[in-house]
């Protein structure tokens, strides 16, 4: 486990992180990793000092295996209540249903995305309690931003602490520098929801694959994405 900032500590498992977050309505898990991987989140959250019991929130980015892989297991062992766009809700609550994505443009990436995005048919299910939209506020000072064209649901969260938290999700990546992620459903509309995110302001940027960035990130996204 990783502290970024204080209240947030990231949770990488395998090549996707996940994150819990602190607020005063109870602790926070952010996505759940591939199928397989609970075990290994709860033992992150013990090593962050945090047992099953205050986690309160699940909030699920969006609707890939990698994302939503352990999440009827982390429910089960937490009870706690989920959130996620009714978008991508139908998907994380029946397991299956996924959608195809291609490619994002550029050498390397169309290797990786070969070698890392493999097609999964199903994953364990379990009830989304929360469906959340556009500009939603989830728990006092955390927001979330429907940033859809990686997958159709998926939503960035911005956290109003520490001059401002965002947790892009898979809108893009911080793998080989901060750029594009691997592979998109409608790479037009993922770069629409890429200038959007440019537009805020934040000095933390986090993703679900890569490192944080953990100073002007927002300038960062504005060179990229104007």
């Amino acid at each position: 486990m990783t502290s970024v900032v204080q209240g947030l500590v990231m949770l990488p498992v395998g090549p996707v992180n996940t994150y819990l977050l602190e607020t005063p309505e109870g602790c926070v898990l952010i996505d759940t990793g591939l199928p397989g991987d609970a075990e290994k989140i709860m033992a992150g959250i013990h090593q962050a000092g945090r047992d099953a019991s205050p986690i309160r929130h699940i909030i699920l980015t969006h609707a890939h295996p990698d994302h939503i892989g352990s999440f009827a297991a982390l429910k089960k062992r937490t009870g706690a209540e989920a959130y996620m766009h009714s978008a991508d809700a139908p998907i994380a609550s029946s397991g299956k249903g996924f959608r195809p994505m291609k490619a994002a443009p550029g050498f390397r990436r169309g290797i990786l995305f070969k070698l890392f995005v493999r097609p999964v048919n199903s994953v364990e299910g379990a009830p989304i309690e929360h469906t959340v939209e556009d500009g939603q506020t989830l728990l006092p000072g955390l927001t979330a931003i429907h940033v859809p064209g990686h997958c159709a649901g998926q939503i960035a969260l911005l956290w109003q602490a520490h001059g401002g938290v965002l947790i892009a999700a898979d809108a893009c990546a911080n793998i080989m520098g901060l750029g594009l992620s691997l592979g998109y459903e409608d790479l037009e509309l993922g770069r629409s929801s890429l200038r959007r995110l440019s537009a805020l302001n934040f000095e933390v940027a986090c993703f679900g694959h890569g490192k944080p960035i953990l100073k002007e990130a927002s300038k960062r996204f504005r060179e990229l994405w104007p």
